[in-house]
């Protein structure tokens, strides 16, 4: 099997995050992920996907690549019926013991976002993804299809993720980037850390990202059916994802760029429609 491959691909990635799902939020120093906090009852969901999907009381939703449950657990505690799928095993055995420690109630499914289980189909009100999801897809329309099959008529895709203007970018203070603006071709680095605590020692592992334009990925939502119901760019966030931006006085992050911003975060809604097509 040739080492470029996807299946290689994909074995290399989850090697990354099975390390990840062992290490967030175990330390004491990894305040991205405080479980006790958490635990406590606070949210941690942002406000761009809380405004997106609006009230999920009695719905069923279904929280895509969601790691160990965090944010599925949140949703369930906002009254909706969550399944969580990730590709890490590890990252779902700490989903059910969460979940357990919660008292909370919730299904998690160890399967690759980009080949959803067909038992999936037509069972979702909600279909969830955000921050840090679609670099790690090789296959767009793949992971797409599947978010189109796992909705019921009239659903909704949630997708809010890293703005492909801002991945570009290797440092702010100097500026400059060195990751393509899409194109989807695999682009390789050693990865020795972790975004959650910095400063947990982690071996190196070669891991394999993927950039997709903001085109590339509402064309595949559409290519899977869906009418994209809305699309927006963001120049405020609430968190950094890459930790290389100034936060400003208002605790906001904010990518400045001559006399204006540029977005840091994208999001995306759309529908299935109403009339099965597929």
């Amino acid at each position: 099997m040739n080492g470029n491959s996807p299946d290689n691909e994909l074995a290399a990635n989850r090697a990354l995050w099975d390390a990840r799902a062992r290490a967030h939020g175990t330390t004491p120093n990894d305040m991205f992920y405080d479980v006790d906090s958490f635990l406590d009852g606070r949210q941690t969901l942002y406000g761009i996907e809380l405004e997106l999907a609006g009230d999920v009381t009695g719905q069923d939703v279904l929280h895509l690549q969601c790691h160990f449950g965090m944010d599925t657990l949140n949703w369930a505690r906002l009254g909706a019926r969550v399944t969580g799928v990730d590709f890490s095993s590890t990252a779902i055995v700490r989903a059910r013991e969460l979940a357990e420690r919660a008292g909370l109630t919730a299904d998690f499914v160890e399967a690759d976002t980009q080949v959803l289980p067909s038992d999936l189909a037509d069972r979702f009100d909600l279909v969830i993804a955000t921050y840090g999801v679609l670099c790690w897809i090789g296959d767009l329309d793949a992971w797409m299809r599947g978010a189109a099959m796992a909705l019921r008529a009239g659903g909704r895709l949630v997708l809010v993720d890293l703005h492909p203007v801002f991945q570009t970018l290797a440092s702010y203070e100097p500026l400059m980037a060195d990751w393509p603006y899409g194109g989807g071709e695999p682009q390789r680095e050693a990865v020795t850390g972790t975004y959650a605590d910095p400063d947990l020692p982690m071996s190196a592992q070669e891991v394999i990202q993927y950039p997709h334009s903001v085109g590339e990925i509402v064309t595949a939502a559409a290519r899977a059916g869906m009418i994209i119901d809305r699309l927006g760019e963001h120049t405020e966030a609430e968190f950094d994802g890459r930790r290389i931006l100034p936060q400003e006085p208002d605790g906001t992050y904010r990518f400045p760029f001559s006399d204006t911003f540029l977005p840091i975060l994208y999001s995306l809604r759309a529908v299935s429609p109403r009339t099965d097509t597929r």
